[in-house]
């Protein structure tokens, strides 16, 4: 259904009030025609943005409105909502006969920090860890949004559809998670007339799958691979003038994004796995045979996306005297990315510096453990407990990484097996981002297929090997379509922030890139590779993005890892430096 403001949409069952979790009976979907109680209906929302049912808070001065259905035909009326919230200078208001309720209009001249009515970003916030479901706000809570408030901004969160939330009708695989959060983005500019703030300044932000999803949104802005799957749940795709509206986005922040699925099997075995022999790499198994031309794979994909460093220099890999590939102006980078980030780390820190290490699960007895080193050198010597990779001057308190290898092995451990994110039994998290159905994890890496097809003669002669991690498996999944009809291939690319970055894809240049990122990953994460979010940031300079902040977190890990400060803190402090230069 593709809808625009002059569209009058009407609907015999639209909901008008669902309990969508433990205590949230009775929230109140806006825009709907009559009181049938369903949690899920194609019956057809209006996309007006209704000016008269505001509530305030007036100990805080924040107006906000819970529960609007962004779509016109969502598919899943207890999630496809949104909630917003605005500082109440930005809006003039009346109170309504109800005693409850306001009437209000913006305010572009009302003030708040930095910011005007009609300056003011709009920050949706993406907390899909695992490629999850976002859930809706049901209930107003002011500390959750008081930061962002309190700096002016003003504050969307919207419910999306993700791995988690399908049922036994419905699959929300991707790319739903995302259709639904350039649903949202479409719906604040169909009402852009009534609603405070710019929605030129839309930034999203979002943590590891989060990160991964808000990295992808900021990638595609109004790529056409998206809309089949906007038009079937009825996404604003003209305004008033019959104009197309726009998904794309300002800015981005994304810590530790788990994305760029479609390589990551193979690059987290060379970046690694390659340096580990235990679990699923332990000698013997096909795994440890799989692990290796999963790693042996990785360079020719790299070589073939044309990276550049800052000063022009393409970046590849090339073979070395031992390991796999270890060599190369790729390579050279993704050391002098290490070692800036220890740099960073000795110049940040004061010594003595204390490590605490997470204890086991709550009954497991374990507490955790906590070493203090108390100079520099002797954190430098732990480093080097194994092997020395780092060296380190005191004149000029700056070290140097040697290579990947000791860094992998004392820092960086591969945590998942081989075969980490498009798993060989289909077992993994990301599996499921991609399924066909509820309980129908599915595989979607042709990358990670090509491997298997090329070696499945050799793999079969391991014991441990069973015939259904062959590559027919992958074959059959890759040729399933989804109910929009479109098969994994499509999917897949939808989902990879690097089909419109890199001109190796068929997607590059067909999208409106976000203009402005920040991305920050803990260098420690065993979750995936180093390389991921480092060939993020260079794609996206190389594809001409002036404003591209990225930096790795030493002795960080998988979390919003930031140098100094908080992460809230820091994000509004980045939004407002990107509106303002």
């Amino acid at each position: 259904m593709e809808v625009n403001r002059r569209t009058v949409i009407r609907g015999a069952a639209a909901v008008a009030a669902v309990g969508i979790a433990e205590g949230t009976a009775g929230v109140a979907f806006a825009g709907t025609s009559s009181s049938s109680g369903s949690s899920s209906t194609s019956s057809a929302y209006s996309l007006e943005f209704d000016s008269t049912a505001w509530s305030y808070d007036s100990t805080n001065d924040v107006y906000y409105q819970l529960g609007k259905v962004y779509v016109a035909a969502p598919a899943a009326t207890d999630i496809e909502h949104l909630s917003i919230y605005v500082p109440g200078a930005y809006l003039k208001a009346t109170a309504n006969s109800d005693g409850t309720t306001y009437t209000a209009t913006p305010d572009p001249k009302g003030t708040v920090g930095a910011y005007s009515g009609r300056t003011a970003p709009i920050v949706i916030p993406v907390n899909t860890p695992g490629y999850a479901g976002q859930s809706p706000a049901t209930s107003y809570n002011y500390s959750s949004v008081s930061q962002y408030l309190e700096a002016g901004l003003v504050y969307v969160w919207p419910g999306l559809r993700g791995r988690n939330t399908s049922t036994s009708t419905r699959s929300d695989a991707a790319p739903w998670g995302v259709t639904d959060l350039k649903a949202a983005v479409r719906f604040l500019r169909y009402n852009r007339s009534v609603l405070p703030g710019s929605t030129d300044d839309v930034f999203l932000f979002g943590m590891s799958g989060g990160g991964a999803q808000d990295t992808v949104a900021g990638a595609s802005g109004d790529s056409p691979l998206y809309d089949p799957y906007l038009r079937t749940i009825g996404a604003a795709m003209n305004d008033a003038g019959g104009r197309a509206l726009s998904d794309a986005v300002a800015g981005v922040m994304a810590w530790c994004p788990i994305t760029s699925l479609h390589e990551a099997n193979l690059s987290y075995e060379w970046n690694m796995g390659q340096f580990a022999s235990t679990g699923t790499r332990a000698s013997g198994t096909w795994t440890s045979a799989y692990s290796t031309d999963l790693a042996k794979a990785w360079p020719a994909y790299l070589n073939r996306l044309g990276l550049r460093d800052e000063s022009g220099r393409n970046l590849t890999l090339t073979e070395s005297d031992s390991g796999i590939h270890l060599a190369g102006s790729y390579y050279d980078h993704l050391i002098e990315v290490i070692t800036t980030s220890l740099n960073n780390f000795l110049s940040d820190t004061t010594f003595p510096y204390t490590v605490t290490t997470m204890g086991g699960p709550p009954g497991s007895g374990s507490t955790g453990s906590s070493t203090t080193y108390e100079t520099v050198a002797d954190y430098i010597a732990y480093l080097n407990t194994d092997s020395t990779w780092v060296t380190y001057d005191a004149a000029t308190n700056t070290a140097t990484v040697s290579g990947l290898a000791g860094f992998a092995k004392s820092q960086k451990s591969a945590s998942k097996p081989v075969g980490a994110f498009d798993g060989y039994s289909r077992g993994q998290t990301e599996n499921s981002v991609f399924a066909m159905g509820l309980d129908a994890p599915a595989h979607f890496a042709p990358l990670t297929r090509d491997v298997v097809k090329a070696n499945e003669a050799t793999y079969a002669t391991y014991s441990d090997w069973n015939s259904e991690y062959g590559s027919a498996a992958y074959d059959s999944d890759f040729a399933k379509k989804d109910s929009v009809g479109k098969d994994m291939a499509w999917r897949a690319d939808a989902y990879n922030p690097l089909y419109y970055l890199s001109p190796a894809f068929a997607g590059y240049r067909r999208s409106q890139p976000a203009r402005h990122w920040r991305i920050r990953t803990g260098i420690m994460q065993g979750d995936t590779a180093n390389t991921t979010e480092i060939n993020i940031a260079l794609a996206l300079r190389n594809y001409g993005i002036g404003d591209v902040d990225f930096a790795t977190v030493w002795a960080q890990g998988h979390t919003q890892a930031e140098r100094t400060g908080t992460a809230t803190a820091n994000f509004i402090d980045w939004v407002e430096s990107s509106v303002t230069r």
